[in-house]
């Protein structure tokens, strides 16, 4: 006779519920990169050493590298993204810990945005940097984007570009963040808080791909 009570949840199996794209009916393809433009969110020497170093960023920076060489060869407009903290903070845009790392520095005429929020739409030019890119708020156009800190600036960033109307993209293995205390002061790992943030831009806000190679040309 078996001895497993009808309370036993020790087998139970979790399954995922539909997302809410899925039951929206939104388009969950990845776009093209030739027909995308792309946004190089905070991939500032910030992250890469010190307080605000990063789990996994040389890994991201070197992904972010390899996606922008791409977009760059497929014609794809580029858009740079940084956030100044103000003198003397991890996010100094005038000293070396806040320039964008030299792996992906921008080239000549890729524009620079500077941003003080983790939405990099909120108070800056990027809204009108894209119109003027031929992506402009409001047409579904396809924007990729990758960098610093996913739980924080992609995520933000992500679901502001779909409140603007655009279809954002998210390139998973160009993004990277770090362990936090949770609410109960629980450690979080950073794989744990990347996967969530992932898994939010995925119920709703955009499409994320694992590599810049799931990407069609």
């Amino acid at each position: 006779m078996s001895t497993t009570s009808s309370t036993d949840t020790t087998s139970t199996t979790t399954t995922a519920s539909a997302t809410l794209r899925k039951l929206s009916g939104l388009e969950s393809r990845p776009p093209r990169l030739g027909e995308s433009a792309l946004v190089m969110i905070d991939f500032q020497n910030t992250y890469r050493t010190g307080v605000m170093a990063l789990e996994g960023a040389e890994e991201a920076l070197a992904a972010g590298a390899r996606l922008l060489a791409r977009a760059r060869a497929a014609g794809t407009p580029v858009v740079h993204v940084v956030h100044d903290g103000g003198e003397g903070s991890p996010y100094d845009v005038r000293e070396h810990i806040g320039a964008i790392a030299d792996e992906v520095a921008p080239a000549d005429g890729e524009p620079v945005v500077v941003k003080g929020f983790p939405n990099a739409f909120r108070a800056t030019g990027l809204e009108e940097t894209l119109a003027g890119l031929g992506f402009g708020a409001g047409t579904g156009k396809d924007l990729v984007l990758a960098g610093f800190m996913t739980h924080m600036c992609i995520a933000f960033t992500a679901q502001e570009a779909f409140n603007l109307g655009y279809r954002p993209t998210v390139v998973a293995e160009a993004t990277a963040t770090r362990a936090l205390a949770a609410p109960d002061g629980t450690v979080q790992p950073a794989a744990a808080l990347q996967a969530a943030a992932l898994t939010t831009i995925t119920d709703l806000f955009g499409v994320v791909v694992p590599t810049a190679a799931d990407l069609r040309a």
